[in-house]
């Protein structure tokens, strides 16, 4: 019996053409961004082993860089944010009056909100450190920031941003910075952190969004009290004393001096004290 012909396969038009040009630009994209490989599916076990080790390396750095930061606030916001529009002013103030209760301000190192958290702490004498990413476009490490670590993948760099803060800041953003937000909520639902106060300030950018959390959790998707971990104002003095009813107050805190870095293991303080 004569096997019957494969078929024709369909030729590609020129829409769907893919030039020499188009395919060295992924490959550049690729090198780039190594972590495309890592998401892509099982790799061999020796590609594994060392994203283990980066990964460890990226948590090693991070932690050794920012063991002596004090207790922190994570302000989160857009790149994009101009210097003197509304929001990089709201930003700028929080930073200010955050840095002058004794805290750190801890952003992600970059432009726009970020930029404009650290310059009001570093403005006010406070302490202002950056979380800042590899990524080939946008992100640049502003120059408001006293110290700062540079983090290889976004997920470890996250867990930073959360791991050293007793609240957090939430300003008008994209996708990342929803992620970060509730992913903030989701570990404070968990139980995976305590319940530090999360304030979400640009009422006119976040209402549409503040109305699907009351949505949700009449769709019984949440718990009925979820919303409430949201204190939702565009006032910075509200904000503020928010932060200290719920950070100061509620957890204990208290000026104090920080623990001296050890230069057997090579350790710097983090930056001067707040005033």
């Amino acid at each position: 019996m004569t096997p019957p012909d494969c078929p024709q396969l369909p030729q590609p038009t020129a829409e769907h053409q893919i030039s020499p040009e188009a395919i060295r630009e992924e490959e550049r994209f690729e090198l780039e961004i190594p972590e495309r490989g890592f998401l892509a599916g099982p790799r061999s076990r020796l590609h594994d082993l060392g994203t283990i080790f980066r990964v460890g390396a990226d948590f090693v750095r991070a932690f050794r860089t920012l063991h002596f930061v004090g207790p922190a606030v994570t302000i989160f916001g857009s790149a994009r944010t101009q210097p003197g529009t509304t929001y990089y002013e709201m930003a700028r103030r929080m930073g200010a009056e955050v840095a002058k209760l004794g805290f750190t301000v801890m952003t992600g190192g970059g432009p726009g909100i970020m930029e404009a958290g650290n310059r009001g702490a570093h403005e006010a004498g406070g302490r202002s450190i950056g979380v800042n990413i590899e990524l080939p476009f946008e992100q640049h490490l502003n120059p408001y920031v006293d110290r700062s670590v540079t983090m290889r993948y976004f997920f470890t760099r996250k867990t930073i941003l959360i791991k050293y803060s007793y609240a957090f800041v939430v300003l008008p953003g994209g996708a990342g910075t929803l992620d970060e937000m509730f992913e903030t909520i989701t570990l404070i639902q968990t139980g995976k952190i305590r319940n530090f106060p999360i304030i979400l300030m640009g009422k006119d950018y976040w209402q549409p969004l503040m109305d699907f959390v009351y949505h949700m959790a009449d769709a019984g998707m949440i718990s009925p009290g979820d919303p409430e971990l949201i204190f939702f104002t565009d006032d910075v003095a509200d904000a503020i004393a928010h932060l200290q009813r719920h950070a100061v107050r509620q957890f204990g805190l208290r000026r104090q001096k920080l623990p001296k870095p050890s230069a057997i293991f090579g350790e710097k303080t983090a930056v001067k004290p707040a005033s």
